[in-house]
């Protein structure tokens, strides 16, 4: 970011400013989704302390599982601030409409369907990391195409935070899944059978009409933007197939012994789910691919169709 204590402060930001034009408003719009989705951190921590047993009851617990959500939460923090701070110099923004729909999201909350429980929790997150980390490190990509190269470091240094916190998730999941096999495969069964809630999916500016229907329990807001991010292919229905398969591997679902028959069912079930999640997604896809996108007004771009 331009650093305004420096003698050349004007000059470095009026060249921030133009790589920045080489950004399209179809990127903005999934940037300042991205960045939305990041600022509700709040509800995110939150989320975090209902997971029984691994919550911070008095708010500066020094056991183990209160000190890693703090520090978690302070790194996330500084994501949404960054890219806030990035729209924000681009001059390319309605800043008030986004921060309306911030404040929004925060009072909306959201349900991850982890009903208190750390193993859906951990699960929910190893999945939702993952998720995070394609989205930023492929608009990194996708900003260096289009001549920005403040953005593709923003994202990819935020992207490489997400690949850390995904291991971290990950690796409890694994843990679990040693200690108590059982429970932890029908909870990940449990899990996939409702899908996973994308955090932002209650965005919403107070505006927003948009053409896309959404999905149950969408805003209109958060379908077209999850349309724009699907064009450009930032996140796509692929993507969340991957993520299950790439699951599956690393925590060995396939290779388990010495389940309880209901532990074999869910196992069963969820050795089936990638290539059934494939197969929808490119069904997905090719249907999208052969759609006509109606562009549709966006008031965090001044109310331009994107």
């Amino acid at each position: 970011m331009p650093d305004f204590s420096k003698e050349s402060w004007e000059e470095d930001l009026k060249d921030f400013r133009r790589q920045s034009e080489g950004i399209t408003d179809e990127m903005l719009v999934v940037l300042i989704g991205d960045m939305v989705t990041e600022e509700a951190l709040p509800t995110y921590q939150t989320l975090l302390n209902t997971f029984e047993g691994a919550d911070d009851p008095t708010g500066v617990s020094q056991n183990p599982w209160s000190k890693w959500s703090r520090k978690w939460t302070s790194e996330e923090n500084r994501h949404g601030d960054l890219l806030n701070r990035y729209l924000y110099l681009t001059g390319r923004c309605d800043m008030r409409a986004i921060e309306v729909t911030i404040q929004r999201l925060i009072t909306s909350g959201f349900n991850a369907g982890a009903n208190k429980d750390p193993y859906r929790g951990f699960i929910y997150t190893s999945f939702q990391e993952r998720a995070t980390k394609i989205s930023h490190g492929n608009v990194g990509k996708i900003a260096k195409k289009q001549g920005d190269s403040n953005l593709a470091r923003i994202c990819a240094t935020i992207a490489g935070d997400e690949a850390r916190h995904e291991k971290a998730y990950q690796a409890f999941v694994k843990e679990l899944l040693a200690r108590d096999p059982d429970n932890t495969l029908l909870a990940f069964a449990d899990m996939m059978r409702g899908q996973i809630t994308m955090p932002a999916q209650l965005m919403d500016d107070g505006l927003h009409v948009g053409g896309q229907k959404p999905a149950p329990g969408d805003t209109k807001l958060f379908a077209s933007f999850s349309v724009v991010a699907q064009k450009l292919g930032v996140y796509t229905v692929l993507d969340y197939a991957n993520i299950m398969e790439h699951l599956m591997k690393i925590w060995n679902i396939s290779e388990l012994e010495g389940l309880s028959a209901e532990a074999v069912e869910a196992q069963d079930y969820l050795c089936k789910l990638p290539k059934r999640y494939g197969r929808l997604a490119e069904r997905a896809m090719k249907k999208e691919t052969g759609a006509n996108h109606v562009p549709v007004e966006f008031s965090w771009v001044n109310g331009r169709l994107v």
